[in-house]
């Protein structure tokens, strides 16, 4: 026995002694462990502040029905099932049983309410018992964040998110995807959790261990506005002509800022959403579009001049025993190299371009990469699409290369690879590198300023510029785009219809084009350029560049002008109104005064209104997206908690 007794007092000093650290360790991990809190994702804000992408944050409430003692749990279980009662609409006895149930089985986890807001959680915190927090009270709080675009659908591709499956493999697409890492995530907090059975994990306290820190805010150059303006009038072309998807591009022509970008894919049932994003994704033939990069090569190498005269025969023409055709029945015959490119001659841009690089067609290839259209833009944004320019040598490259290629096949460009060449048009010769954010923020300081960058100071000489800048004016005058014409409003473009998926057997029977149009508006002092291409269209109702593509540019151009007229102001920021400075004083005391008095939301964003409003504890009812134009409620009416008030929103 005696022998006995001392080994086991061997043992036990063993394990307390020797082993101890090791056992201790395996302890805790059965029953604390380090929960990541992640941190509130920052925002993301068009160019005049409006909310694009936001992190709303979720709670869970749940009660330790054990942790109260007796006293204080029968002192205030009554009062917390009153309140809870008002909350729900259930009847206080409801409550009353299920608490006491909870604590009978010595529930230490039941839910009280799931995924309610902020308001809703300082209001149930502060109910009898709860407010005693967890280790009297038996208060549980679980928060997580939704991420919601107060936009919808518009630009949901654009402004991206990012995703992490059960496997880890994330997902990045648009502006939050490509600034997620660096500026918008913020810091994961830490919190401890103790196993409490069943699976169940309830926090040690009620702070964290480590704080979370939300991420930067990101102020992009998106325009709501003209976002809704070119969504709209791309998704009202899609529907009619029934194509599969399309893409519209709206930047500021003298810093590239993108203004709207709209990416629409057809679904199943025939809508349309936010699929992909083809305007920055999508590499394809540019069909006619590119006959302006080749008519300025050759005019910039001097091989030709506007006023050359060039035989587009009859409507066709063999180039190394392949025909060549144009779309107008009979042919153009004798026409100058600008009338070639204001009718989109297939056959005058091929013998443009066959005749004077033929027999040396690297100095073509090389006069395309001076422009850099070999290569990819560089933008932030993941997934963009690779350029391809074929040259002697490559598989593609043949002798019919170079007349396909002065017309947009035998190649790949993206949209905004073909926008950014006609914006450098526009933009007199520099070409600016495409821009989607203008800052990152943190509250009110400034983290990183994003200035313009310039790709080619000039891509061509001032007299090339001048002679495209007035050729794409007559393409629209009369040219291919002549039914877009208005002479109380200016644009420049061109059309393009190209095939697509020509190459499969069954292309006869169902023939597939590409429409697009590019340009800039107004033509005489540009200020924005825009590209429109639509995949697919009903070839029954058309599908030519100029009917498909053509209106969406024109309804886009008109209404931007229309609705966001362009006004050459600067404002700073540090102006001081008297007036906005009093009403804010007088409006900042009434609040911290009374808590219940109905501000004025009315010109504010309906998300900045929203939030406002719903920490005052209001159900909110809006009818739209932009500003506030009126609410229900008048400014300084007293209200209450859950009181409805309807937002009209311009």
């Amino acid at each position: 026995m005696f022998i006995f007794a001392m080994a086991v007092l061997f043992k036990l000093c063993t394990i307390q002694f020797v082993d101890g650290d090791k056992y201790r360790s395996l302890a805790e991990k059965r029953t604390i462990k380090s929960v990541t809190i992640p941190a509130n994702r920052g925002n993301v804000y068009d160019s005049e502040g409006s909310l694009l992408a936001t992190s709303v944050p979720k709670y869970d409430i749940r009660f330790d029905a054990v942790t109260p003692t007796s006293k204080t749990f029968e002192k205030y279980l009554k009062p917390l099932c009153d309140s809870l009662h008002a909350f729900t609409g259930k009847p206080s006895s409801y409550y009353q049983n299920i608490l006491r149930k909870a604590r009978a089985n010595r529930n230490r986890y039941y839910l009280i309410a799931r995924n309610i807001g902020y308001s809703d959680y300082i209001r149930l915190r502060n109910f009898p018992l709860l407010n005693l927090g967890a280790f009297k009270g038996g208060l549980i709080v679980e928060q997580k964040t939704k991420r919601e675009h107060p936009m919808g659908g518009m630009a949901e591709r654009t402004i991206g998110y990012e995703r992490i499956d059960d496997q880890g493999n994330v997902t990045r697409p648009g502006i939050d995807g490509a600034f997620g890492v660096k500026y918008l995530r913020g810091t994961d907090g830490k919190r401890l959790k103790q196993n409490i059975g069943k699976g169940q994990w309830k926090p040690i306290a009620d702070y964290n261990q480590v704080e979370p820190k939300d991420g930067y805010d990101v102020y992009t150059t998106i325009n709501v506005n003209i976002q809704d303006i070119a969504h709209h009038a791309l998704l009202k072309q899609l529907e009619y002509y029934e194509a599969e998807h399309g893409c519209v591009i709206v930047m500021e022509v003298e810093t590239g800022a993108i203004r709207a970008i709209s990416n629409l894919g057809r679904t199943n049932s025939g809508g349309y959403y936010e699929k992909l994003n083809y305007a920055v994704g999508e590499s394809h033939e540019p069909g006619s579009t590119f006959k302006v990069m080749a008519l300025m090569a050759a005019l910039e190498d001097k091989v030709v001049d506007t006023s050359t005269v060039i035989d587009t025969k009859r409507g066709s023409k063999r180039f190394y025993g392949r025909s060549i055709t144009d779309s107008h029945h009979g042919g153009f015959g004798e026409i100058s190299v600008a009338r070639a490119l204001e009718v989109s001659s297939n056959i005058g841009l091929a013998t443009i371009i066959d005749d004077n690089y033929s027999k040396n067609p690297e100095k073509f290839i090389n006069r395309l990469k001076s422009w850099h259209l070999d290569q990819p833009l560089g933008i932030p944004i993941k997934g963009e699409g690779k350029p391809m320019i074929p040259e002697p040598g490559d598989s593609k490259w043949s002798r019919n290369a170079l007349p396909s290629m002065s017309y947009g096949y035998n190649l790949n460009l993206t949209p905004l690879q073909t926008l950014t060449f006609y914006n450098a048009i526009a933009n007199d010769g520099v070409m600016v590198k495409p821009r989607f954010i203008y800052s990152v923020k943190e509250l009110d300081e400034s983290i990183e300023v994003f200035d313009k960058e310039v790709i080619n100071e000039k891509i061509a000489s001032e007299k090339t510029i001048k002679e495209i800048q007035a050729i794409l004016e007559n393409v629209v005058k009369h040219g291919t785009g002549k039914t877009l014409y208005n002479p109380y409003f200016s644009m420049a473009g061109k059309t393009g219809t190209a095939l697509t998926e020509y190459w499969m057997a069954d292309w006869k029977e169902n023939k597939r084009y590409v429409s697009s149009f590019a340009g800039y508006f107004p033509a005489d002092h540009p200020k924005y350029s825009c590209i429109v291409v639509i995949h697919k269209p009903s070839i029954e109702k058309g599908f030519y560049g100029a009917d498909v593509s053509g209106p969406v540019f024109k309804r886009i151009a008109q209404k931007i002008f229309t609705d966001t007229p362009i006004i050459d102001e600067v404002n700073t920021l540090q102006v001081v109104d008297e007036t906005v400075d009093k009403e804010f004083e007088t409006f900042y005391k009434t609040a911290q005064t009374y808590k219940t008095i109905m501000p004025t939301v009315i010109g504010l964003p309906v998300m900045d209104a929203v939030a406002l409003l719903e920490n005052l504890g209001l159900e909110v009812e809006m009818d739209g997206l932009g500003k506030v134009k009126s609410q229900s409620i008048p400014k300084g009416q007293k209200v209450k908690k859950n009181q409805k008030v309807v937002l009209k929103i311009s």
